[in-house]
């Protein structure tokens, strides 16, 4: 199949193949007919799938075929984070190219009565977090009574953020019927179905992934680590070697994103860290700097794990494995898109192997490991071939792994 036997307009085409966009993915190719026969959607499609544009285009194009005489906006879509707003709006501008159409992005971390110009505005499409629109509607600033289509971008990710209530008190506000779609990167134990179930009666439901699906284009490889200075030799290792062009570290807290950061700084990488705390014009600049391979990695906590469109990651490395399953599948999401190849890595401390067979049993299956030439895990070295100019670093307690020298020194 390709992109004209959706029937999507010619100037849809054009920027299409612009973009070098020659066969739409297998969601693309499941929801755009549904969209644009005007049906209610709930999609399920893994990160890095293409599912922006499968809303994006039939959106464009129901505007292609009857265009907005009102001056209202007559689409809106919703996402969990700000981020993410500002990457559907980049997708929307490119494929829009050369249309008569127009969007405003209303988010927080703006001035509001700054938005309101845009709302003021003829507009087409509105991309917008649930918490600021509500805040709008609610003071009478925003009106989105004419609204024909909504999309709920990442609806299991707003649940997790707890904006189910804001998303549902915002949708009360449009008294006219309109078309929802809602997608989300898994459907499976989300509650996202539930969520629906609140939005729409009768929804076309389309799975394309299972939830404990990856893609078959990321390698997978997991590294066991004895100590912190050892993940860290790990680390330097990996991101120093010729394949590793940008790299994504993740940690579950700030402060270990921090410290990772700052060694990896002190070792003269070119890194650096990104969490929820930034200013939103910080953030913009770190994700250009990092898009455009200023600086080689970026050291993260979750708030980088969905909604920042981030292309061309050769590696995501588990500084620190996630606790579930499902956030595992969307960290490593972030490389291996759009037909290429990625690896995630795996940084697996004595203390992180009850996480490690948590992901394997939501994967339904083991991840291989492997060793780094001269960073072998003492657990593994035989006996009886110890050097003996290797001094122990490290002495067993109680099951657990103790420092006994930072090599590091």
């Amino acid at each position: 199949m390709t992109f004209d036997d959706l029937f999507l307009d010619d100037q849809l085409l054009a920027s299409l193949a612009k973009l070098g966009f020659k066969t739409p993915t297998a969601i693309q190719q499941a929801t755009i007919p549904v969209i644009l026969e005007r049906k209610d959607v709930l999609a399920g499609a893994a990160t890095g799938t293409g599912k922006t544009a499968a809303f994006v285009l039939p959106l464009l194009q129901q505007l292609i075929d009857e265009p907005n005489q009102s001056g209202q906006a007559k689409a809106l879509i919703l996402a969990p984070t700000r981020e993410l707003a500002f990457q559907i709006q980049h997708v929307v501008k490119h494929l829009s190219a050369g249309l008569d159409i127009s969007t405003a992005i209303i988010t927080g971390g703006f001035s509001p009565a700054k938005q309101t110009e845009f709302i003021n505005e003829q507009c087409d499409i509105i991309i917008g977090t649930p918490g600021r629109l509500l805040n709008l509607v609610s003071d009478e600033v925003l009106d989105l009574s004419d609204l024909e289509t909504v999309v709920i971008d990442e609806a299991d990710r707003m649940l997790d953020m707890g904006q189910g209530p804001d998303v549902l008190s915002l949708l009360a506000t449009i008294a006219n019927r309109f078309q929802a779609c809602l997608f989300s990167a898994t459907l499976a134990g989300s509650g996202v179905d539930i969520f629906a179930e609140e939005l729409i009666s009768e929804v076309e439901v389309i799975q394309i992934d299972a939830a404990n699906q990856h893609s078959e284009q990321v390698s997978q490889i997991t590294y066991l680590a004895d100590n912190k200075a050892h993940k860290q030799a790990l680390l330097k290792s990996i991101i120093t070697q010729t394949d590793c062009t940008t790299a994504l570290v993740f940690c579950n807290k700030k402060e270990q994103a921090n410290d990772v950061t700052n060694w990896l700084q002190s070792r003269n990488i070119s890194a650096q860290v990104m969490y929820g705390d930034f200013k939103q014009a910080t953030r913009r600049d770190k994700t250009r700097k990092f898009r455009q391979g200023i600086i080689k990695v970026m050291v993260a906590t979750d708030v980088a794990a969905r909604g920042l469109d981030l292309n061309n990651i050769s590696h995501v490395i588990n500084y620190d494995l996630p606790f579930r399953g499902d956030i595992y599948i969307h960290r490593i999401g972030r490389t291996g898109r759009a037909e290429q190849t990625g690896t995630a890595i795996n940084l697996v401390e004595h203390h992180d192997k009850k996480h490690l067979e948590r992901i394997e049993y939501h994967l339904k299956k083991a991840l291989p490991l492997s060793k780094v030439k001269g960073l072998e895990p003492i657990s593994s070295k035989k006996k009886g071939k110890k050097n003996k100019s290797d001094k122990p670093r490290y002495i067993a307690k109680k099951d657990r792994l103790k420092v006994e020298q930072d090599t590091n020194n």
